[in-house]
């Protein structure tokens, strides 16, 4: 089988190697399947597409709607790098899948807009079909209705109609979108589970997603609902898209 990649910009060792972790839990895949490269770490390499199955992205700590100033060196130069590698990505309709920071770099590649409108805190979120998403083979099997882990600073207020909306919740219309028909990104975690995002709100406490006296209150947020659907999807997208 071609590997897959996945695309991380975490600079804290221990939430980058379990995110890894989860998705090789989540994808079946072993590390030959699943090659992992840090964009923080160093430039994005040259992908030979031909050579890959599809591309995963995970979460980070960037805001794409951040005025150009305020972005450091590293984020300036993921952002061009994305910029360049969708480019190819979305011409040849390679598949793609963007967990949350998929969302501002498929999004900024798309020209849709950004801002602080529709951020949610660190929970758990119900996440509800578009009839386009009913008819996905991505979220085939899914109820109408599912449980999501969401934390996000920034949101899409407006999505291109290049793109197809494939799920909203009530306080953030555009939670999934597809563009083609193989390149999607999500605002919220396919990857996630309690353990992943427990260690995600130590890891990231002064990094400004709640206010420090609200740690457990953040804690207890997002194991108000059991969250099991929104993983299915990474493996169906690896079995749809697997190539020898």
């Amino acid at each position: 089988m071609k590997p897959f990649v996945l695309l991380a910009t975490r600079a804290e060792d221990v939430p980058a190697d379990e995110e890894y972790a989860l998705f090789l839990r989540y994808t079946g895949l072993d590390e030959r399947d699943l090659i992992r490269v840090r964009l923080e770490a160093g430039p994005m390499p040259e992908f030979d597409l031909d050579e890959l199955s599809g591309i995963f992205v995970g979460g980070g700590p960037f805001n794409a709607s951040d005025p150009l100033e305020k972005k450091s060196p590293v984020q300036q130069r993921v952002e061009g790098e994305f910029q360049t590698l969708l480019e190819r990505v979305v011409a040849r309709d390679l598949p793609f899948l963007g967990a949350c920071y998929g969302v501002g770099t498929v999004g900024a590649f798309l020209g849709a807009t950004i801002d602080r409108t529709h951020g949610e805190p660190i929970s758990v979120v119900p996440v509800t079909l578009t009839d386009a998403g009913r008819d996905d083979p991505l979220l085939a099997g899914f109820p109408d209705t599912f449980d999501a882990f969401v934390g996000h600073k920034e949101a899409i207020s407006y999505l291109p109609p290049s793109a197809t909306l494939l799920t909203s919740s009530p306080n953030c219309p555009v939670q999934m979108f597809r563009v083609g028909r193989n390149v999607y990104a999500t605002q919220f975690h396919p990857e996630l589970d309690v353990d992943g995002i427990t260690t995600r709100i130590h890891a990231y406490a002064s990094h400004g997603y709640f206010a420090a006296h609200e740690l457990e209150l953040t804690l207890a947020a997002v194991r108000r609902a059991a969250v099991s659907h929104p993983a299915r999807m990474l493996r169906t997208f690896v079995e749809r898209y697997a190539r020898d």
